[in-house]
């Protein structure tokens, strides 16, 4: 299996909250890594997942040990290149909080660092690119969107560079588009339910010239791009400072699909779910996966009432039918939550142990 994503090193770029209120722990104890320091001052370039690593052995769980409230794990406070981690015990329990900072200075001008001088949770990195880019619809698909009609030539399929025609394109839209098909639809892996209309991201266009006709010019292409494909309005990327935390109810649900296609993923990839908003997930859930182990042949000795067959001969034996064991799930990895829609939410693999595949089931960790 080949890794087609740096995500998941990248994913958490350290963002630790400043300590607000003292709120209880939870009453699980926290475990923390055996060579854990009591110090560490944060780098540039420094990681959340990396940070945390240093104190506890579940690193995902941090928000706990740093005794955040949901308002400070919705909006965390910044932190940045210098700021010390401190990690203390207080009154009989742990604590991450950044170590105060005492500096006697002269009257001066005071210079507070920037936000976007901060250290962000989701780095403008490789995931940007997919905050934005799944869409759900109705049966509908996407009813107004832009409609790309012709090309400056015969040729059947386009891609980057190439010029295109297009209908319905509205300037207040701006001058960077997405390109879209029509895609899977998504159903529940256990009852196949419809959950939503998956639209494929094809790619990225820029307007040349606004008309009734407008000229459009492919600035990238995932893949082949056709006539008729729909065009809609590049959104603005917005990286949320969402911290990971577990979801605040139990939750059971499916791996629906694999962003990349293939038949497996691994750390990095993006996955869909078949969980959303309406199940109680939301942006920075992180979920534990679960591969289905297949059923084993029972082999003890069969010891139920006699089956017999009668053969041609007229002769009798015993037949014991087949009987088997059913294995419980085995965690393989973690998930992260990054975009969330109704009935549907796709998610980032943090880690696994082997291979993510549609069907395996993705629960609160």
């Amino acid at each position: 299996m080949r890794s087609k994503f740096t995500i998941a090193t990248a994913l958490f770029t350290a963002c630790l909250p400043l300590l607000l209120a003292p709120l209880p722990v939870s009453a699980e104890e926290i475990p923390l890594q055996d060579n854990r320091p009591d110090r560490y001052t944060v780098q540039k370039g420094d990681t959340l997942w990396g940070i945390a690593g240093r104190f506890l052995k579940q690193p995902w769980r941090w928000p706990e040990i740093w005794r955040m409230n949901r308002d400070q794990i919705k909006n965390p406070h910044l932190i940045y290149a210098g700021d010390v981690i401190a990690l203390d015990r207080v009154d009989g329990q742990w604590r991450l909080s950044v170590a105060d900072k005492t500096i006697r200075v002269s009257p001066t001008v005071r210079i507070d660092p920037l936000e976007a001088q901060a250290i962000p949770s989701i780095p403008a990195g490789d995931l940007a690119a997919y905050i934005t880019q799944p869409i759900i619809t109705g049966p509908d698909g996407l009813p107004g969107a832009a409609k790309i009609i012709a090309a400056r030539d015969n040729r059947v399929v386009r891609g980057e560079g190439d010029s295109v025609y297009a209908v319905d394109v509205d300037e207040r839209g701006g001058t960077e588009w997405y390109i879209y098909r029509p895609g899977n639809v998504l159903r529940s892996y256990d009852s196949n339910d419809v959950l939503g209309y998956e639209m494929r991201y094809l790619g990225t266009a820029r307007v040349e010239r606004f008309g009734e006709v407008s000229r459009m010019l492919i600035t990238s292409a995932r893949e082949e791009i056709l006539l008729n494909d729909l065009l809609i309005p590049a959104p603005r990327e917005v990286l949320l400072n969402y911290v990971p935390h577990a979801p605040d109810s139990a939750v059971e649900g499916r791996v629906i699909a694999l962003y990349s296609g293939g038949a497996e993923a691994g750390r990095g990839f993006i996955v869909t779910l078949d969980r959303g908003a309406s199940d109680g997930l939301e942006v920075g859930n992180v979920l534990a996966i679960f591969h289905p182990a297949p059923v084993i042949p029972d082999p003890r000795p069969y010891q139920g009432p006699d089956i017999m067959s009668k053969l041609s001969d007229q002769t009798r034996i015993i037949i014991p039918p087949g009987r088997y064991l059913n294995v419980p799930p085995e965690r393989s990895g973690l998930l992260f939550v990054f975009k969330v829609f109704g009935r549907v939410s796709y998610a980032v693999v943090l880690n696994t142990v082997e291979p993510v595949e549609v069907g395996d089931l993705v629960r609160k960790p």
